[in-house]
């Protein structure tokens, strides 16, 4: 009895590794067979190095079941003390619309899909993503916004950039804030500002205009609530010739003045208050915008107004020669990854609640802040400023008592300055709160009356924000944000921009090095518990005890998997960590002396990102060769590691290599570098590969940065969240990122912040770290091993119709493949773009195209795919190369063929002209497995020089709703 309970137990533990890996025991047989090896162990024999396979398992311990991992994190969670929050700074509780939560937050056709590169089956994310932008511009007074940046912090860096970018003042190298902006935004511009070697001079707002600066950086309100006219500071700046920014609070630009009236330059902020949980710090959207004549220097994402193959407006995303994997080291910025599916939930807040909504919530918070204000003066409590939105700052001898008294009452004010403490309320606060915070200030029997103080409020009015700064001018004027104010409309028109787009809800997103595997339903369930969501990421640490249990488990646990000896979770992308990584080289060597190491070697092959991080981190980039194979060419390392030996840094180099290969001298590449002083530096985005099979510690590395949002199954939410963490070896660990709000323990006290929230994006973390629990040590290596199978029999299917340009040991690949389509182009003019495009016939997204290598397509299945999943796409693929054939032959010519006109959309098959070489019925079914389950594109081919040369990035006007 007890064996076949043991039995039972065994195999229910096993039932999530079961569910999260695709291929059943008889796929994996038949695949197994195909690539002519009797068992898994056979293949990983032949494909990874022994040199490098991990010598011990894993210690992350046993998998558990879905109702033990629930029910075990549901315990930790409620450690977690949930106060009412009035710290504010940034941070503030929300009403989070339930048909937004429900619909986007908790749907996987919003968070499953990825980055929209192929805009014509990314039309509803990016309508949402517009409405954000004319959001954005709308509120801030500008001319062009970004699609959403990191944080607000971060986003302070990136106009710190681009301030220094376009400025005239050349000369100045100087960067002035105010010292009434958030903390954590100095903290984090001063951390980049470091890495450029730029000057930070913090000082009163008036002072600015007395510096030799190229910039300037406002809050507005500030951070202790008051509301200034800032017009005069702006001038000022800019008759230096330096640019003005401002940081602003979302809510309060309903009734603010548009900062772009007063004149800035920039604007930036945090989208959190508009409907997205604070989650002890991320993840949240920010939004920036700037003017038309630096849209060449604009940090981020712009999605703009083109046209398709048929006069349509389409929209995309517009001048991507900006980005950072193209531009490489001449990128504006590798920080500026978008927040997608937080700005999506920011800009259907603004759409389900419109205009009037939004005012009405805005003019509900100022006048409670009102009614709170009115009540203390009234009782002879000194206020710091006599103009406020929401935050009201006391200026008291008794601070301790108050707040001792508020801390007892479940109940958070901020206190960051001696004799003072702040109140900042939110949308969430009620009458009955208002009343509490009169009780906890004054004390009981104070006597006052909140209803009494309201009348008084409304019959003599406010002046606490001043009449010049009153907003006058309508904002949202756009029909989309008028139009769905009912829940039924709303949830319509969720679920109609939802359809527009491919995520992995409908079929495999077969992207090399970018790991789109199963988000788990389990997973995702607690990152939206209030325990975990509702907390401000600056309350005291005794009230976040849950969340300090689950961190402490996922840091431990990503020690054991990465093999290094501490892991910091504050960078919120990849591109952050790699960031943080080489921040954390860089002050090893200055603590050493050695502060001349700046420079970074960086093989050909890698990742765009990696000359991109180097630069922002102020490194030399030498670029070290590949040979025909794909690998390092050795003989050059030695010679450029010999040549730059006293300047060497550290090099950047991905394992497996991004050509899919694992590389036999990679221990050697590390003891070249580390025998002329430097440190590796371990591109992180395909540890899908090397999880309980290897590790960049165990390889030799110092340092690597974790894509959680694909290794470890966060959600990529259609082009962010993400979180990348760096785990670093022990003589790095005190340099990682601390936080100048709160200490994060481990690391230097002198360090500076990276991210806004001490801990990033902490919300979504339980995501991997339910991840992590269910798989146990056994199920992590499984699921890498299954990676590689199948990226093996995807391979040796698609060799038999495709050339595969790189394969490593026993002609094996890793976890991804790349096919060479540039002999077909040449035979038939029928170029990789048009065989992305005509993927989406067959139902599938594009895999990476024309990297790293141009001319192919880049191409990981996952472990999360079945074979016949696998085997749908290699039909699709065998059906295109027949497609391609008929036009070498002469049957179609190289203008009229399913390929160059693809993708087909419902119109195009159905109207009524049709003078195709090909039958309508073949162009959208054109293998019998799409009609079981066809995804219809909703535009065609999508014009992008056109929408390059006519910029437009707002809602277009109502005029073309009409026609």
């Amino acid at each position: 009895m007890s064996n076949a309970k043991s039995l039972e137990e065994l195999e229910q533990k096993q039932d999530f590794i079961r569910r999260h890996i695709g291929p059943s025991p008889a796929q994996v047989s038949d695949m197994l067979s195909a690539l002519e090896v009797s068992s898994v162990q056979e293949l990983i024999d032949q494909t990874v190095p022994a040199s490098i396979r991990l010598e011990q398992p894993l210690t992350v311990g046993e998998s558990r079941t879905e109702v033990e991992t629930l029910s075990y994190l549901k315990s930790v969670a409620s450690k977690n003390k949930v106060f009412k929050s009035y710290i504010g700074q940034g941070y503030h509780p929300t009403n989070v619309p339930h048909v937004i939560l429900r619909n986007v937050l908790e749907n996987p056709g919003w968070y499953t899909a990825y980055t929209p590169y192929q805009p014509e089956i990314a039309q509803g994310r990016l309508e949402s993503l517009l409405n954000f932008q004319t959001m954005t511009l709308d509120l801030t007074g500008l001319d062009l916004a970004s699609a959403s940046l990191l944080d607000e912090s971060t986003a302070a860096a990136e106009a710190m950039g681009l301030a220094k970018r376009v400025s005239k003042a050349k000369k100045a190298n100087a960067f002035f804030i105010a010292d009434d902006v958030h903390t954590q935004t100095i903290d984090v511009v001063t951390t980049r500002a470091e890495q450029f070697g730029f000057e930070i001079i913090v000082g009163k707002a008036e002072d600015a205009v007395n510096h030799d600066i190229f910039g300037a950086l406002f809050q507005y309100p500030t951070t202790s609530g008051e509301v200034v006219d800032i017009t005069d500071l702006i001038a000022g700046v800019q008759s230096k010739k330096a640019i003005a920014c401002v940081a602003a609070d979302i809510m309060s630009l309903l009734l603010l003045k548009a900062p772009g009236k007063l004149g800035a330059d920039v604007v930036l902020g945090s989208a959190q208050r508009f409907g997205v949980p604070m989650g002890y710090g991320g993840p949240h959207a920010a939004f920036f915008a700037t003017r038309d004549a630096y849209k060449r220097s604009l940090p981020g994402r712009i999605i703009g107004v083109s046209k398709d193959r048929l006069g349509n407006d389409a929209l995309r995303m517009a001048m991507q020669t900006r980005e950072q994997h193209i531009r490489r080291d001449k990128a504006n910025s590798n920080i500026c990854t978008a927040q997608v599916l937080l700005a999506n939930m920011a800009a259907f807040y603004a759409v389900y609640h419109g205009p009037q909504g939004l005012k009405t919530i805005a003019q509900r918070i100022h006048r409670f802040a009102d009614i709170l204000a009115a009540g203390l003066k009234a009782k002879g409590i000194a206020l710091k400023h006599s103009t406020w939105f929401d935050t009201l700052t006391v200026v008291s001898d008794s601070k301790d008592d108050v707040t001792a008294r508020a801390i007892a009452k479940g109940v958070n004010f901020a206190t960051n300055h001696e004799g003072e403490y702040s109140i900042s309320v939110s949308e969430t606060t009620t009458r009955a709160d208002i009343a509490q915070l009169f009780d906890i200030i004054l004390g009981e029997g104070h006597g006052l009356s909140v209803d009494a103080i309201a009348a008084d409020v409304e019959a003599n009015g406010s002046e606490s924000i001043p009449a010049s700064l009153v907003r006058d001018d309508e904002v949202l004027t756009h029909p989309n944000f008028n139009s769905y104010h009912s829940e039924t409309d709303m949830l319509r028109y969720i679920k109609r921009l939802e359809s527009k787009d491919l995520s992995l809800n409908h079929s495999m997103i077969s992207l090399g090095s970018c790991t789109m595997k199963l988000n788990a339903t389990a997973e995702m369930i607690p990152i939206t518990w209030p325990e975990f969501a509702n907390l401000h990421p600056f309350c005291p640490l005794d009230q976040a005890e849950g969340y300090q249990i689950m961190i402490g488990e996922l840091h431990d646990w990503l020690v054991n998997i990465t093999g290094y000896d501490a892991v910091s979770l504050q960078p919120n992308s990849g591109a952050q960590g790699e960031y943080a990584g080489l921040i954390a080289i860089r002050k090893y060597h200055e603590s050493r002396g050695d502060a001349h190491r700046n420079v970074c070697l960086i093989p050909s092959s890698a990742h765009g990102t990696n000359p991109a991080s180097a630069q922002m981190a102020s490194m030399k980039i030498v670029v070290v060769n590949c040979d025909k194979n794909g690998n390092v060419d050795m003989s050059d390392l030695k010679a450029k590691a010999e040549e730059v030996s006293e300047n060497l840094s550290c090099i950047m180099i991905t394992y497996p290599s991004t050509h899919g290969v694992y590389e036999e001298t990679i221990r050697e590449i590390c003891d070249i570098i580390h025998e002329h002083g430097g440190q590796v530096y371990m591109d992180g985005a395909n540890m899908n590969a090397q999880v309980g099979v290897t590790s960049p510690g165990f390889i030799g590395s110092d340092v690597s940065h974790l894509n959680l949002h694909k290794t470890f199954c966060i959600p990529h939410g259609g082009g962010g969240p993400g979180v990348g963490p760096i785990g670093v070896k022990s003589h790095l660990a005190p340099f990682m990122p601390n936080h100048s709000v709160i200490n994060v323990p481990g690391t230097n006290i002198g360090n500076g912040a990276v991210s806004a929230a001490p801990y990033g994006s902490a919300a979504i973390l339980p995501i991997s770290w339910a991840y992590i629990t269910m798989m146990g040590s056994e199920g992590l290596k499984q699921a890498t091993e299954m990676a590689i199978v199948n990226a093996n029999y995807l391979t040796h299917e698609l060799s038999k119709h495709f050339p595969i340009l790189y394969r490593g040991r026993n002609n094996r690949v890793a976890h991804e493949c790349i096919v060479d389509l540039r002999p077909l182009k040449e035979l038939s003019g029928i170029t990789e773009m048009d065989v992305a495009k005509r993927l989406q016939d067959y139902g599938f997204h594009s895999p990476t195209m024309s990297f790293p290598v141009a001319g192919t397509l880049m191409i990981e299945p996952t472990e999360s795919e079945s074979k016949g999943e696998i085997d749908r796409f290699i039909e699709a693929m065998v059906s295109i190369k027949g497609e391609i054939e008929k036009v070498i032959s002469g049957e179609w010519s190289i203008e009229n063929n399913p390929l160059v006109f693809a993708p087909h959309t419902q119109g195009d098959v159905l109207g009524n002209e049709w003078d195709r070489a090909y039958d309508r019925f073949y162009a959208a079914f054109p293998v019998p497995a799409v009609a079981k389950n066809k995804f219809w594109p909703t535009v065609t081919r999508i014009d992008d020089v056109y929408g390059d040369r006519n910029l437009v990035c707002a809602c277009p006007p109502v005029e073309t709703y009409r026609d």
